[in-house]
């Protein structure tokens, strides 16, 4: 009796034993599971997106077939029943852009998809770029391909859409603090720029009302404001002078246009200077030779130059010159030979030092 007795506690053992095992087994599989899949040495990054309406499954597939995690299987195990990765609450999967590693564990990956902390790229544009030097900065920070941007930029189809009376949306990329997220296409950038331009026109009354023609006409004539002007309160003095030229059938002699043929169309270098054979070159865009607006926008214009051409004061000013390198003021004239006087003016004060 005694005998059998001790067997039964042999059994009892070795059970417990095997089961210990088991369980430990198990235990670290699963850790093993959720673990980082690389080391630092191996890292791989990758730009992770989750389209609202994605499941855990697709996420755990996509992350597997990334080379991202060990296991689609534990990671939708650890999202479903939160207490096997020692989690407390249920897990909410948050659409949006992330950033992640094959260095994260199963468990940071899960805190990071329901943070909401997506990837933001912050990126500046001042005004009066042209689209060219948007797209550059674009591919500087990451955010898409240059080539891509430009390629949408002159998509006949997003033109049509968006009622653009141009070959190009130059002009319509308005200038502000943008948060994109890394490797987008050139299209959705371009769309985050011309829908913010809308929104802002549509804060204007002068403008919000206008047909696709002369919108493009107003924004053509901000282009070459927003060129011009150094200090805002003399943007719409400018845009006057130019309206006055316009309707005296005049060129509008913008130096802006000229350097605008020399970078943008011709691919020169910015010049230090602009020169009387400058003034001769063939372009529709030279306000030298031809009277009347550019064919299009030269550069892409903010509020300040978009309210001066919409509303530009009445005066009876035909000529500005800069009259003040410090400060960047100009002497507005009604006349030529004032406005001559002013740039003599202007010269033996520079010639004298002051």
């Amino acid at each position: 009796m005694k005998k059998k007795s001790n067997s039964k506690k042999v059994f009892v053992v070795i059970a417990f034993v095997f089961l210990a095992v088991l369980f430990a087994g198990a235990f670290g599989a699963a850790v093993f599971a959720v673990s980082p899949l690389d080391s630092a040495a191996d890292k791989k990054e990758i730009r992770f997106e989750i389209p609202a309406g994605t499941s855990v499954r697709e996420v755990a597939s996509r992350l597997k077939n990334d080379g991202i995690i060990r296991s689609e299987y534990a990671f939708y195990l650890a999202a479903r029943y939160p207490v096997l990765t020692g989690r407390t609450h249920a897990f909410v999967l948050k659409s949006g852009v992330y950033l992640v590693s094959s260095t994260d564990s199963v468990p940071g990956i899960l805190n990071l998809f329901e943070s909401a902390h997506q990837v933001y790229i912050r990126t500046v544009f001042p005004e009066g770029l042209t689209t060219s030097k948007i797209a550059g900065l674009l591919e500087n920070d990451e955010v898409c391909l240059a080539d891509d941007f430009i390629a949408a930029s002159r998509s006949e189809d997003l033109l049509r859409e968006y009622g653009i009376p141009a070959e190009n949306f130059e002009g319509y990329l308005f200038p502000d603090t943008y948060f994109f997220t890394p490797s987008m296409t050139g299209e959705a950038v371009l769309r985050m720029m011309v829908d913010n331009f809308f929104a802002r026109v549509s804060e204007i009354d002068s403008l919000k009302n206008l047909s696709s023609l002369d919108l493009h006409k107003t924004v053509t004539l901000a282009s070459i404001v927003e060129r011009e002007y150094r200090v805002e309160a003399e943007a719409p003095l400018i845009a006057s002078v130019f309206k006055n030229r316009l309707q005296a059938g005049m060129g509008l002699y913008s130096c802006a246009t000229i350097e605008y043929v020399l970078t943008e169309l011709q691919g020169k270098a910015h010049p230090d200077v602009i020169t009387y054979k400058d003034l001769q070159i063939e372009s529709p865009y030279n306000t030298y030779k031809w009277a009347g607006l550019t064919p299009g926008p030269i550069s892409n214009p903010g509020i300040v130059a978009l309210s001066a051409a919409a509303n530009p004061p009445v005066t009876d000013y035909f000529y500005f010159r800069l009259t003040d390198s410090a400060t960047g003021t100009h002497t507005f004239s009604k006349s030529f030979s004032a406005h001559m006087e002013a740039g003599l003016e202007f010269r033996t004060k520079k010639a004298a030092g002051k």
